[in-house]
């Protein structure tokens, strides 16, 4: 099932950086708590982030469609997002 999920996650783009949520980082740890109830730690790629809500309301519609219906979205900046050697090579940057 954690395969199901990650790979909705990666449906789900930033509306700022041409990639998805999870290839970007910003899905810190996905628990299955029962069949019916998912927990989620995410972080967005600034604090001011202006489509935070999109991308949770994005995700609560994609777990929903796999059976949760409790989706348990956590938002940390603790550590703060910051972009791998690889996904910088990525983007080109």
């Amino acid at each position: 099932m954690k395969q199901k999920i990650i790979e909705q996650l990666q449906t789900i783009m930033d509306p700022e950086i041409p990639l998805d949520i999870y290839t970007l980082g910003l899905i810190y740890d996905i628990q299955i708590k029962s069949d019916t109830h998912l927990y989620l730690q995410i972080t967005y790629t600034t604090p001011q982030c202006p489509f935070g809500a999109v991308m949770q309301q994005q995700i609560q519609q994609k777990m929903r469609d796999l059976g949760f219906s409790q989706v348990e979205i956590d938002v940390t900046f603790d550590p703060p997002w910051n972009a791998s050697e690889e996904l910088r090579d990525m983007l080109g940057v």
